[in-house]
């Protein structure tokens, strides 16, 4: 059979070698109940080279159905194409026939097999190769003889060097295959495809077809068209609507084109001066968290010092959130870290250049003066990991039995010395099941 009879059967335009070559490999198949792979990028019409072959096989009386795997969810799609028993799963309420037991002797397009699961995968393996399948819930073994096409978009090679489809499935479906071109590559046919989708439309809604000048029809082949022929079809029936002229000039064409044109390679991340600052950004972000986990470490260290030592309270309460923050510590001109005048009893002083924390201390009228008590690292070490395990409940405790002791029992005296109510006391000493003393 002429190869231009067929394109004028299913509407097929161009003359571009690679299409002339992918539809008489078609032809040739056809006689054959060979399994059929269709490889293209999507939009490059795959599905009607499947009818083609079916048209062309001696199958062409048998029922033709063309599956999407994409669309049927996977918990559904062994059902929808092998069948189920009744009661096999929930809302399974009758048994039913899949797509392989009703076209029995038929041919079906298996579209977008890419994206069908591993599992399936498996069961059209066998279908392929014994021609036996199983219904989902059944054990009986069932017999169907129906030719396979298959199409995708993607590289199943390098899908199933990735784990995600079978490689015996592959070189199985694809006995014969067939690699349809991409519009890009075909760039003869796009004026012509152009031309005969206006007219189309022109027709349909009794129009007169819009037309191409020189400099549009230059832009129109230099488009990449990632979309393909759909793309090609749905730009010039946008044009056909929404164009006020007639003659379309290169500038009028440009609206409608896309603008991801210039490139169909991935987009890189940054360039290397932008990863520079990148770089340069999360230094000073480390350096910032690791200046407040210090800072953090100096609160939790005073804070244990209070509490080791009931007596600062009432100095720490004299001093505002305000005044802890912003007067925390100043660095004064021999490199010498110390409080400012609002916060006497804290300081930290240099020693053998390594800072090291000066403890609070008193004098004879209890005022708090800056008597420095030097800690050594193996100090300050063991002050980290005593922080690390602090329980405020267990210090507030050990706070109310050293007070109790105190006073030798007397909740008033204690509570009063505590600076909490005697109902608050007798609250924490039900809450820490303390005894009284």
């Amino acid at each position: 059979m002429e190869i231009q009879s067929i394109k004028n059967r299913f509407g097929i335009i161009g003359n571009a070698p690679a299409l002339n070559y992918a539809l008489n490999t078609a032809i040739q198949v056809a006689a054959t109940d060979l399994s059929v792979l269709t490889v293209g990028e999507s939009g490059v019409g795959k599905e009607v080279f499947s009818q083609i072959i079916h048209a062309l096989s001696s199958r062409k009386h048998n029922p033709f159905i063309a599956v999407n795997c994409g669309a049927i969810p996977e918990g559904t799609i062994d059902s929808e194409l092998f069948g189920h028993e009744k009661g096999s799963f929930t809302g399974a309420m009758e048994s039913r026939k899949g797509y392989f037991e009703t076209v029995n002797g038929g041919t079906i397009f298996l579209d977008e097999i890419g994206e069908m699961p591993l599992g399936t995968q498996a069961r059209l393996l066998r279908v392929l190769e014994t021609g036996e399948f199983i219904r989902v819930g059944s054990s009986k073994v069932q017999k169907t003889d129906v030719r396979v096409i298959a199409a995708t978009n993607r590289e199943l090679l390098e899908q199933a060097q990735k784990g995600k489809f079978r490689e015996d499935l592959y070189y199985r479906l694809s006995t014969v295959p067939i690699r349809v071109p991409a519009l890009r590559d075909r760039k003869e046919d796009i004026i012509l495809l152009f031309r005969k989708f206006v007219v189309d439309f022109a027709e349909r809604y009794k129009t007169t077809p819009v037309q191409l000048d020189e400099d549009a029809k230059n832009q129109l082949l230099s488009y990449a068209f990632p979309g393909n022929v759909r793309e090609l079809k749905n730009l010039a029936e946008q044009i056909s609507v929404l164009s006020t002229d007639k003659v379309i000039s290169a500038p009028t064409l440009k609206r409608f084109l896309s603008d991801k044109n210039s490139s169909r390679l991935p987009a890189t991340i940054a360039n290397n001066a932008a990863q520079s600052e990148f770089s340069n950004e999360r230094e000073i972000l480390y350096k910032l968290f690791f200046d407040m986990k210090k800072d953090v470490t100096e609160l939790k260290k005073m804070f244990l010092d209070i509490l080791q030592n009931p007596s600062l309270a009432g100095s720490v309460a004299a001093f505002t959130k305000e005044s802890l923050l912003n007067d925390f510590a100043s660095v004064n001109s021999n490199n010498t870290l110390t409080t400012d005048i609002h916060a006497p009893f804290l300081s930290v002083s240099s020693h053998n250049n390594s800072p090291n924390v000066i403890q609070p201390s008193f004098n004879s009228q209890g005022n708090v003066h800056n008597q420095p008590l030097l800690l050594s690292d193996d100090d300050i070490q063991h002050h980290e990991e005593v922080e690390e395990s602090l329980n405020i409940m267990d210090k507030e405790k050990e706070l109310i039995i050293k007070a109790l002791k105190k006073h030798k029992g007397k909740r008033k005296d204690a509570a009063t010395d505590l600076g909490i109510s005697e109902r608050t006391l007798y609250r924490k000493l039900k809450e820490y099941d303390i005894e009284d003393l």
